[in-house]
């Protein structure tokens, strides 16, 4: 316990110190102004990325799969396919996009909801009512993805540019109000999802082991699914899709901490997830000079490292 305490304030460290490099650094334009942007920013990345640690681990246990995030439900793809609904019936001007708190509302709605049919005709206490779910889920998301591939392609070249930038991840214009309203959503689910980390550690044993141990299994799982439905949905609706960040911070974490204490992988996830947001921001605003996106770097280095926890499972299997 004691090691992982101390590699915790390692990564608390470094974790402040990338904050401080990103708040302060080259301040341009005065700093009255840049200062609270930066701030406001830098909150954003906060909350987006103790969001989707959150969301990524305790999905992992309930699903018993390391690889998998509830991006891979098809989450992100409805966020994309209402976002391209909207673009494509009623234009940039329509209310649902001028509205921010409306466009906002309309995204979380769209997503949560999308879960919850989900788990409602396809959640089952059988045998495998889990894979019944991650199959049904990766084969809505890619059909979601299709659908708004092909709206994409149809639709108006100008309303096809302004839909572009709502579909990857920026901090750069975040609103305040928004990220206010985001964050109060949040508190209440890391405050309820802090009563159950305990039984996140009990579930981990495996759905028999977790039912002699007195936790309502089934329950347990229902809960836990649509908590990190409702964390990926603000996330994602706040900022936008960043879909390998659960995965790395996840695994990292397990590689890092070998514990199955989910207090302990929980925070060292979220420190991790902080770390590569901001400085991952504080690169692409000082090093690539905003030629590239966050979630580009991201996606791109969580797809090579998907790729070599494909290829270490196959080894381990083999």
């Amino acid at each position: 316990m004691r090691k992982n305490s101390t590699k915790l304030i390692i990564l608390a460290v470094i974790a402040i110190i990338c904050m401080l490099l990103f708040a302060f650094y080259n301040i341009q334009g005065g700093f009255s102004y840049a200062f609270p942007k930066r701030l406001e920013r830098m909150f954003a990345m906060v909350i987006t990325g103790t969001a989707i640690a959150f969301a990524s681990i305790a999905f992992q246990t309930v699903t018993n799969n390391r690889l998998l995030t509830p991006s891979v439900m098809g989450i992100d793809s409805m966020y994309e396919i209402v976002q391209t609904i909207i673009y494509f019936a009623l234009g940039s001007t329509s209310i649902f996009v001028v509205s921010r708190y409306l466009n906002f509302g309309v995204s979380i709605i769209a997503m949560v909801l999308f879960a919850l049919i989900l788990y409602r005709f396809l959640f089952r206490a059988d045998k495998y009512p889990i894979f019944l779910l991650l199959l049904a889920g990766m084969v809505l998301g890619t059909l979601l993805g299709s659908l708004g591939t092909f709206m994409q392609v149809i639709i108006d070249p100008v309303e096809y540019e302004s839909l572009q930038a709502r579909l990857f991840a920026s901090f750069m214009n975040v609103k305040t109000e928004l990220l206010f309203l985001s964050a109060g959503i949040l508190v209440l689910a890391f405050l309820y999802g802090s009563r159950i980390l305990h039984k996140l550690d009990v579930m981990a044993l495996g759905r028999d082991n977790a039912m002699n141990l007195g936790v309502d299994y089934d329950k347990m799982v229902l809960r836990i699914l649509i908590l990190s439905s409702i964390l990926i949905a603000v996330s994602t609706a706040l900022v936008g899709p960043i879909t390998f960040l659960g995965l790395i911070v996840s695994n990292l974490a397990y590689q890092y901490f070998a514990t199955y204490k989910h207090s302990v992988l929980i925070i060292g996830a979220s420190l991790i997830s902080i770390i590569a947001l901001v400085g991952g921001q504080f690169l692409v605003l000082h090093v690539f000079n905003l030629t590239t996106t966050i979630s580009v770097i991201i996606n791109f280095i969580g797809g090579l490292y998907f790729i070599y926890l494909l290829l270490k499972e196959s080894r381990k299997a083999a």
